[in-house]
Order: structure tokens, then sequence, then C-alpha cells
């Protein structure tokens, strides 16, 4: 189920001739509020500046605009926090001398959970159960008589700083956000008074606001109240589902035509999926990926499958596969366009180990779209040579998303290890949350392979606890490769996330400069690189030379 929500705002000058206050209420269509939430905002502009009421409403206009635009896996409070630091700089460059300031406090509910961020002197309240609990701090100086002087605010300084507070929603419980024209005069008490009598929002709303001017305050008052009707779903995979309740497609036969679509003939199947070409009308080939028939009734299969999409299509790109939108869907199921060419399983099976220049070019290619990924927040955790394909236009593309992760969105079972054994980090087999090092580390037992035919540990297979010591030098395998390149490999696949790349464009620096770096750089002496050899040769040479010496003294 979605999460239901009720809500109603008041707003009033009061003895003030302009209203520097602004509230903001954003309910998108509910695919959108599944994934990015509901927003709710309250600004109060501070009057002593050049125009307060300008800085609380552009705020708040920027904050419905672009809350929504911003990459949908990116965490609500990365969201808030980057878009409310543009808009302090905004403020700084745009008040003509004069400081354009305001406060904020923005609330963004979605599925089971709430992330606030607050600045300025604004209030958020939680009211259940007839307990009313204040959520923000008053960034305002203690001293005697700078009560109401503000030391943070949206424009005040260049660093801005704002409180967050994240938490899990609970049925019937209502979010109060509050002008300082109304909590400074009324006080707690008589604000929870009025909730306990005034059941409906609205009429709450504007009894809190003219209690406010009645009781003698000189400020705008505002208030805006929301109110938990049901919570919806813990992840994203359970909001689309429910979105979309559709059944599985029937058996596909060759030749039938199905949602307008000319099927082929099964191209793949295994215990989690299936996998059908598809003509469209103008008869390009499509990938046509549902689950068989035995997972029927298994939500958690229908909420992979879903939630596998909505990552593609959120990462839309030449480093991923075409995903199409399917607007007259009725069934479950999605489509991705299908290239020729082959994965790089079977390029290494066919010939062997990649010649260097092409294994170097792969690797750069590679990284791009794994830090494109990490970019957008979303992490793999299945890289491996069968999942990265090879087109006949050239490009690389990263396959097969079902076991993809974004933090916040995301939700594994207990005791789940995503992943073939050989390509999954150490970290993970002790039971780290998953992280963007790990899906490096895969980039590095990937390129590794496609070198040298082996594993740096080697194989590891299922449900085998490994230990990891020191990885083999690619080097061994593989004479032809430079010295800096088999110190990179070996810090892609190193057993602790701190001696790893940190991202990918780490990584793909190191690969791009690397080998004009490496001219520059002096090479380790012959001793500190292969000790032993140099020994043995130095006590062979001792030898000849004593063997020598000896038949000069006896045939001199």
């Amino acid at each position: 189920m979605a999460l239901q929500l009720s809500f109603a705002d008041a707003t009033a000058c009061g003895p003030r001739a302009e209203n520097q206050d602004a509230l903001r209420l954003v309910t998108p269509a509910a695919d959108v509020a599944a994934s990015k939430g509901f927003l709710f905002a309250i600004a109060d502009g501070v009057s002593q500046c050049a125009d307060g009421g300008l800085a609380a409403r552009s705020t708040l206009q920027a904050l419905a605009q672009d809350y929504y635009a911003t990459p949908q896996t990116w965490s609500v409070a990365q969201a808030l926090e980057r878009l409310l630091l543009a808009q302090n700089r905004w403020l700084q460059a745009n008040g003509g001398g004069q400081p354009l300031l305001t406060t904020v406090s923005a609330l963004v509910m979605r599925g089971r959970r709430f992330t606030l961020a607050h600045v300025g002197d604004c209030r958020v309240y939680r009211w259940h159960a007839d307990s009313l609990q204040r959520i923000t701090e008053d960034h305002v100086w203690d001293q005697p008589g700078m009560q109401h002087v503000l030391k943070r605010a949206l424009g005040l300084d260049q660093h801005l700083v704002l409180d967050f507070l994240d938490g899990e929603l609970r049925d019937n419980e209502c979010f109060v956000l509050l002008s300082d024209g109304i909590w400074a005069t009324l006080g707690d008490s008589a604000i929870a008074a009025i909730l306990r009598d005034q059941t409906d929002l609205a009429s709450a709303a504007q009894t809190l606001v003219a209690a406010a001017h009645m009781a003698g305050s000189q400020d705008n008052a505002s208030a805006l109240l929301v109110r938990v009707d049901a919570v919806g779903e813990a992840n994203i995979g359970e909001a689309l589902i429910q979105l979309q309740q559709w059944p599985l497609p029937p058996a596909l036969k060759p030749g039938q035509v199905f949602e307008g679509w000319q099927v082929q003939g099964i191209v793949a199947q295994s215990q989690q999926s299936l996998l059908y070409r598809v003509l469209d009308g103008q008869g390009q080939p499509w990938l046509l990926k549902t689950l068989p028939t035995r997972l029927i009734d298994d939500s958690r299969a229908g909420q992979a499958l879903l939630a596998e999409e909505w990552f593609l299509k959120r990462v839309a790109g030449r480093h991923f596969p075409e995903i199409h939108s399917l607007n007259q869907r009725q069934h479950l199921y999605y489509l991705m366009r299908e290239y020729s060419g082959s994965t790089l399983a079977r390029l290494y099976q066919q010939n062997g180990q990649l010649p260097l220049a092409q294994w170097q070019s792969l690797a750069e290619r590679l990284l791009r779209a794994v830090g494109l990924l990490h970019r957008r927040q979303i992490l793999h955790r299945d890289i491996k040579p069968e999942n990265l394909l090879l087109g006949d236009d050239g490009e690389l593309r990263l396959l097969d998303f079902g076991l993809a992760y974004c933090p916040g969105l995301s939700e594994d079972l207990p005791s789940t290890l995503p992943g073939t054994p050989s390509y999954i980090a150490p970290e993970a087999f002790r039971g780290d949350k998953p992280s963007a090092r790990q899906d490096l580390y895969a980039v590095g037992v990937t390129l590794y392979f496609l070198l040298t035919g082996h594993y740096p540990y080697g194989e590891i297979e299922a449900f085998q606890r490994p230990r990891f010591g020191v990885p083999v030098s690619a080097s061994r395998y593989r004479p032809d490769l430079p010295e800096w390149l088999a110190h990179c490999l070996e810090r892609g696949v190193a057993a602790e996330p701190e001696q790893r790349f940190e991202t990918a464009e780490e990584w793909l620096l190191v690969l791009e400069q690397g080998e004009r770096n490496s001219l520059s750089v002096r090479p380790r002496p012959l001793l500190e690189r292969e000790p032993l050899k140099v020994w043995r040769t130095l006590a062979l040479v001792s030898l000849v030379m004593n063997l020598v010496l000896l038949f000069l003294v006896f045939h001199g």
C-alpha cells in the first residue's frame, strides 16, 4: 500500500504590511511519490534583510521545482542538502549588497520514513497520541535579548550548516510545521491544546494562526499540518509492485503477437527469469524479461524484476541496455534492447587472455560505466565477464541488474550474499553492508581474470568461507605486463577495502596516466624486485670465478 496523507495549511500577515512567510506542499503522481516522496516546507524570510519575502518564496520555489529533478537514486538528505547549498549561494549573490536571509524547514515523507532538513527558527513538531514532541532546534543566540537573532540561516554564511533528521513514520501521527509568529507567542502547551481540540486539520491550522494573532503576535503567522493516515511500503520494490499489479505473461510461442510484440522465441531461461526475443513494429529486436511460472506467487521476485527495470531506466546511457517505456503494459515484464556482440566471458573462451592494448581499453570503459552507476548511488553487485557485453558497435555494456542495490531504497534479506563467489569482496563474506569498493573489487577480479585466466585468490566455490591473504601478482601469468599495471591490479583486488581505490574515477585516472607516469618513475632495483635471482646469479658467478682461479693456479 502506498503512503496515505492528509494535510492543510494557513498563513496570515497579522499587523505587518507584508507576509514574508512561505509555505509549499508538493503531492506528485503515485509513481513519483513512491520514489521521491511528498515534499512539505515552510520558510520565514528575515524582515531586516533586503527582501525576506523574496528569500523565502524563492527558496521554496527552488525546492519544489528542483527536488523532483534530482536523480531518483539520490538519498533524500543528499538531494535536499545539494539544493539548499545551491540556494544559499544564490541568495548571497543576489542581494545587491544587502543580505537575503530566510529560515527553512523541509520535510519529505516517503514509504515508511521521513527526512527533515532544517535551518533557522521555524519549528517542526510530531503530534501523536496527544503528545507534542519538538524535533527541530532553534538556531538563535542564547544571550538575553538576542533570543530572536539568528545564528544560522539560509543566505547568512558562505558555508551553510543544515540539521537533518530521519525516522520511521507512525500511523495517525501529525507533523506540525510552524513559523515563529505562532510558537513564540502561544508556547507548546497552547499548541497542544489546539491540536487536541481541533481534529480537522484545516480548522487546526486556521485556529493556530488566528490564536497567535489574538494572543498578541506582531509577526506573520503560518502553519502547515500533515497527518499520516497510513504508512507506505518499506522499499521501492514493494511500492512498485503495489502500484503495478500485473499478472505474469502466459507461455509465449514463436510467431505469437503479445501486447503488440512479435514473439521470436526463448533466448534464455533459469530458475529466476525467462527471456524472450521479440520484435517491435519496425522489426527491431528487443528482449522481454519476465518470471517463470513457478514464481507466480513470489512477491519478492516480482519486486526484484520491477526494481531491476527501475534502476536501468535511471542509468540510461551507452554503457547500459536501453529500456522501453512500455506505456500500455498489462503483464509483469520489462523490455530491453537486444545488442549483437559477445560477452567478455565468451570472448575469453574463444581467444584466451586478452591482448594488453584491448584489455586496457576495456578496463577504462568498464570503470567509466561503474563510475556513472556509483554517482547515481547504485551498486551493481554482480560485475563479472558474463555480465559485460562487447557489442558489434564497439560499445561495452554492463548487463543484469537483478542484484543491484541502492542505499535507502533497496532491502536485503538477512544472511544473503549476492553475487558470484569468486568476485565477492572479502568484507562481504564478513557481513559488511554493500559498498562501492565491493563493486570495484569485482571490477578488479574481472580485469585480473581477463588478463590472466586466473583469480587473484584462487577460484571460490559456492558456500565456501574463503581466506584472503596476499593476491598472486598478475605478472606471474603475464610477463608482458608493465610493473605499474601489476601494482594497479594488486590494489584493485586488495583484501582490505581501505587499500583499494576509493572511486572508479580514481582508478581510471591511474590507468589513463599510468603509462606516461611509468616512464618518469625510476624502476625498483633488480635486487629489490628479484632478490633470490640476484643472489643465485652472484653465487654462480663467484663459483665460476673461483674455478677459473684454481685452473690458473694449477696450470699456470
